[in-house]
């Protein structure tokens, strides 16, 4: 099934791996409207076990009222952990219009240790196990789905990220 958000490009994967940053460099590069679908709530914000599932579609479906009602000549660059690559794959007529972002180990402990909005010790480790859980089922629907997978280890700035998401997206870009 194809979308009536046929121009969207979109970004998902694991947080904090630069999804929004990149979103904002692709906007300003090549000239996209950004839609940043995690804005109003965090990792912590939704439920694990059997309610993840359904809290997921249920913000993803609200992500798709807000896309359809921007009123923008420009293609839309959609990002956030929340758009799962199962959701996002029966909307698109190519799964190389989604890339999934995710962190490896390595980057996700400096991350850990240098953010400053970090919460305390004992959350830390709570966040780390979600953010964990997040990457690997991402990683998992994307592989299953055709839809790639870019591991972010902390060699490329922001702006090295996003000529590899640029070059994943050029035929979207340059049309």
């Amino acid at each position: 099934m194809t979308s009536d958000l046929p121009q969207a490009l979109w970004i998902g994967g694991a947080p904090w791996t630069g999804k929004s940053t990149v979103a904002r460099l692709l906007a300003t590069r090549h000239g996209l409207t950004t839609y940043h679908h995690d804005d109003r709530t965090s990792p912590d914000d939704v439920p694990a076990g059997d309610e993840l599932a359904a809290v997921l579609r249920q913000r993803f479906e609200r992500a798709l009222a807000d896309l359809r009602a921007l009123d923008s000549p420009r293609p839309i660059v959609a990002e956030g952990w929340g758009l799962r690559p199962e959701l996002v794959a029966p909307l698109v007529d190519s799964p190389s219009r989604m890339v999934v972002l995710v962190p490896t180990e390595l980057f996700r402990q400096h991350q850990l240790r240098h953010r400053p909005d970090e919460p305390a010790i004992p959350r830390q480790r709570t966040r780390l196990t979600r953010d964990r859980m997040l990457a690997a089922q991402a990683v998992r629907s994307a592989r299953e789905l055709g839809i790639r997978v870019i591991e972010i280890d902390g060699r490329l700035d922001p702006a090295g990220v996003t000529d590899v998401v640029a070059e994943h997206f050029h035929v979207y870009l340059d049309a």
